[in-house]
């Protein structure tokens, strides 16, 4: 049996992960721990098999003022973590980090391209993975992340303000662009298959199919009973438009498909994602 540790216990990642590893009582046991204060400091991880850490300060709007946190929580107290996990006896440490690391808004991340990150919440998850994986040994076995978009019912952040578009607005650019995203049960299944392999290394975890912006629109709005009205009209105005939101909504941005060539994981279609994450 596998003795699991998941931090970021309120989180939507950790506690999703935990949900799904509850219904496999006689493979693992799984305890969850917070990270917003100083109690984990005093969590005994002797006897624990794997740590998986989804903690940290997700992607948002930076300032001078909180770009300090960004550091503090995604390299610094990450680090702090896995170094506890090592000293403690802990063989396999599993780190959530993000595409963010590539500083990249379009294009096709493959296995040579380098990380370049653009904001404080990219360099500092990058810079935790460097610390992270210095502590790789033959007993210790890291395992990094680097996960696209995550989405599923109950999440936050990008996802909903697409569910906002879907439910208000009429019409939408008829524009195909891809983009790198998962699914939570994904992501949450491939990090069981990942406790069980007891490997380690870097690791890139995406749904089978890229995504369209306009296909995941139109299918929020079918799953609220509503229709939306996709007009190629308006893509002229949008290719024309150099606007940093409209780049994100409509670039492309994928995971090179040989990154992710095993998808066992990938449980269901994506009309069916957005169905599950969409049900009330």
């Amino acid at each position: 049996m596998k003795r699991i540790i998941v931090t970021g216990a309120s989180s939507y990642i950790g506690t999703s992960l935990a949900e799904w590893l509850r219904p496999y009582p006689k493979q693992y046991t799984v305890a969850t721990v917070g990270m917003r204060d100083s109690t984990w400091l005093h969590k005994d991880f002797r006897g624990a098999d794997t740590v998986v850490n989804v903690a940290g300060i997700a992607h948002g709007r930076e300032n001078s003022l909180n770009s300090a946190r960004y550091y503090q929580a995604n390299r610094d107290l990450a680090y702090a973590l896995a170094k506890k996990a090592r000293d403690e006896g802990v063989s396999q440490f599993i780190h959530l980090s993000s595409m963010s690391v590539y500083g990249m808004e379009e294009g096709v991340i493959t296995a040579v391209t380098l990380p370049v990150p653009q904001s404080h919440y990219g360099r500092s998850k990058l810079e935790g993975e460097q610390l992270i994986t210095a502590l790789h040994n033959t007993g210790f076995n890291v395992n990094i992340i680097r996960a696209p978009m995550v989405y599923g019912r109950g999440c936050k952040g990008n996802y909903q303000r697409l569910r906002l578009l879907a439910l208000l607005t009429p019409v939408f650019p008829n524009i195909h662009n891809e983009r790198s995203m998962i699914y939570i049960d994904h992501l949450c299944e491939f990090v069981r298959r990942l406790v069980d392999s007891s490997t380690g290394g870097l690791f890139f975890p995406q749904n089978k199919d890229y995504v369209c912006s306009a296909e995941m629109i139109k299918l929020i709005a079918l799953a609220n009973g509503r229709k939306v009205l996709m007009s190629s009209f308006l893509n002229q105005f949008v290719r024309r438009t150099h606007i940093n939101p409209l780049t994100k909504l409509f670039g492309s941005l994928v995971y090179d498909r040989s990154l992710s060539q095993a998808v066992e994981y990938n449980l269901y279609s994506f009309p069916e994602t957005i169905a599950r994450t969409e049900q009330r």
